[in-house]
Order: C-alpha cells, then structure tokens, then sequence
C-alpha cells in the first residue's frame, strides 16, 4: 500500500516540475494511472473481491491514453514538435 502511493506522489512531482514537453506530461500521466491501478488491485485483493470494476479501470485507462496520443500527433503535425511554449492554446 505505501508502494503505490510512493508511486503515485512521484508521478504527480514528476508531472508538476517536467512541463516542457507534453510526452513527459502523458507519460507520468500513465505512471499515475498505473500506481491507481496498482492501489486498486491491492484494495480488492485484500478484501476478496471480484475484479471486473479494475478490467473496466483498464480500459478507461486505455481510452485515455490512446486520446493523449492522438492530441499529441495532432500538435506535432500542426505545430512541427511538442514543446508547451511553442503555440498558444488560446488561438
């Protein structure tokens, strides 16, 4: 239990403090996904109970990650590379 939550406050540090480039963000953005999902594996192993909420998890997980992905290729055709200072959301 304390593992998962090592894990989880370290992706949130690595997400605050690494903002330079949107790969870094959507990678400790899984990491964070994972320690949840590890948290959650944990929680309903010990009071042995089914795990079919962390199949459902896993693939809002996926959903996720594949939406990042495709953001992120969406700004590096439009912008060339994937740098937070190189375009203006607002526009």
């Amino acid at each position: 239990m304390f593992f998962s939550s090592l894990m989880y406050f370290f992706g949130l540090i690595v997400f605050c403090l690494k903002r330079k480039h949107f790969l870094s963000m959507l990678l400790s953005l899984e990491f964070i996904v994972l320690s949840l999902y590890f948290n959650l594996f944990i929680y309903l192993s010990f009071f042995s109970f089914e795990f079919y909420f962390s199949m459902i998890f896993l693939t809002m997980s996926v959903c996720e990650g594949a939406l990042g992905l495709s953001i992120l290729v969406m700004m590096i055709r439009s912008h060339g590379n994937d740098y937070f200072k190189s375009f203006n959301l607002l526009w």
